[in-house]
């Protein structure tokens, strides 16, 4: 029994998986944590009572995800993946290394390998409901209120009708705020907003009409459809940038 006579349980609490943490990743919160695990990256075991239980090979998947976003400027699904291609050729101890023994390639959208460099349809599926307020956003994005009142500004960044952001707006203010170190400002960025809005209104259009059916297969025709159009649109952008890129740099 602890001193406070409860039973002791095995493995760390969240709290004492942050204080091991900040050692070596001081701006990590519980927050942090807390949204990795939603994401899939860790998945804690749970006593009866439904307190989180870390064992050492989560702390150290952990360490691991800080690290490669940190050192690596890796984007969580990345990182996802580098974590699954680990545990598929894993050691039997299942240990992980601190860092990438070796990056998955991203490999090339017109091959067939597993790994794309492109989105596919599935990365516009629905995410799992995840409410951040204000204070969660600016400790998981690492920006400050000034920064976060400009994205609001240039519709970068919008909340939600309850006022809650999701994991996406994260990303946003992550992406914004590596801009901003190359002299990039929010204001500069309307035209991003701008060219995703009518990208978005393009899409619309055309999936309106099989929505308007009320069946319940339809919505799904629908569902799928938007998906694999989104795709191609980013893909076709993503590619368009990257031409004129290189009439910018001459190769």
């Amino acid at each position: 029994m602890t001193a406070a006579g409860r039973p002791q349980r095995d493995g760390l609490s969240i709290g004492a998986v942050l204080a091991q943490l900040r050692k070596d990743f001081p701006d990590v919160t519980i927050s942090k944590i807390r949204f990795l695990e939603s994401e899939g990256l860790v998945q804690p075991g749970r006593t009866p009572s439904g307190y989180r239980q870390f064992s050492p090979a989560d702390v150290e998947r952990l360490r691991f995800v800080l690290a490669a976003q940190r050192d690596h400027y890796l984007p969580l699904k990345v990182i996802k993946e580098q974590l699954d291609a680990a545990d598929r050729g894993a050691e039997p101890s299942g240990a992980l290394p601190r860092l990438p023994r070796k990056l998955v390639p991203l490999g090339d959208p017109l091959t067939n390998g597993e790994a794309k460099a492109m989105p596919g349809p599935d990365d516009f599926a629905p995410a799992r409901e995840f409410r951040l307020t204000q204070e969660d956003l600016l400790g998981e994005a690492g920006i400050d209120a000034a920064l976060l009142t400009e994205l609001h500004q240039y519709g970068l960044v919008r909340p939600g009708a309850a006022g809650f952001y999701d994991a996406d707006a994260v990303q946003i203010a992550k992406t914004v705020k590596a801009m901003t170190d190359f002299g990039i400002e929010p204001r500069h960025l309307r035209a991003f907003r701008a060219s995703a809005d009518r990208e978005v209104g393009l899409l619309e259009q055309i999936v309106s009409p099989v929505y308007r059916h009320r069946d319940a297969e339809a919505r799904a025709r629908g569902d799928e459809l938007v998906r694999e159009l989104a795709a191609l649109s980013v893909t076709l952008h993503t590619l368009l940038v990257k031409a004129g890129i290189r009439g910018v740099t001459g190769g």
